[in-house]
């Protein structure tokens, strides 16, 4: 949340754009908003009188103002909409386009999400993965060690790695499994080929 200072500034920033828009006659279009009866029967009834006519024109310009800040933060908010919107498909994209079979886990080793190469690893349908336990697919001593090393993650460890055997139907794969704890309170695990 920015600073009551700032904050001020911010708005003031606004408005200064918004009155700039209006003296120069190319304010944004309206998105559609109405000004409610109310208000135009209190400028009706203000400009109706001499007495009173300013003060309908003041009132008018500060409506008019406010509809345009009101325009240009839907204008602003649009654009970051569309920046973050390509933001997440960058990271999507690297995400699927990664090396190594990557799957990010919850507390108890759920799978949240997953790569093409994870799904690959696993032998399930990507779609199908989310809400399955990696160590379902791991030998008895790894699920411990995989469970181990989410607990010390969760509890502000750094990374984690260990090799595990993975069951494959009736085969079995050594991988090595490294960990790191993301914001949200999610692992991500990356699978690779031991050296």
């Amino acid at each position: 949340m920015p600073e009551p200072k700032a904050k001020a500034a911010l708005s003031q920033r606004l408005r200064e754009r918004a009155e700039g828009h209006l003296d120069k006659g190319d304010a944004p279009r309206t998105q559609g908003w109405a000004t409610s009866m109310e208000a135009l029967g209190l400028l009706h009834t203000l400009a109706s009188t001499p007495a009173s006519a300013g003060d309908a024109m003041k009132l008018l310009h500060e409506l008019q103002v406010h509809q345009v800040e009101l325009d240009l933060q839907h204008e602003q908010m649009e654009q970051s909409q569309q920046e973050l919107d390509l933001e997440i498909a960058r990271y999507a994209g690297l995400f699927d386009c990664a090396p190594v079979a990557l799957a990010s886990v919850d507390r108890d080793g759920r799978m949240i999400e997953v790569n093409p190469l994870a799904a690959q690893l696993f032998g399930i349908e990507r779609d199908e993965l989310p809400g399955r336990r990696v160590a379902a697919s791991l030998a008895a001593p790894d699920r411990t060690r995989l469970t181990t090393a989410l607990q010390r993650l969760g509890a502000g460890g750094a990374r984690e790695s260990f090799d595990a055997t993975f069951a494959e139907g009736d085969r079995t794969r050594s991988l090595r499994i490294m960990a790191n704890a993301c914001p949200g309170g999610a692992f991500m695990l990356a699978f690779v080929e031991p050296a």
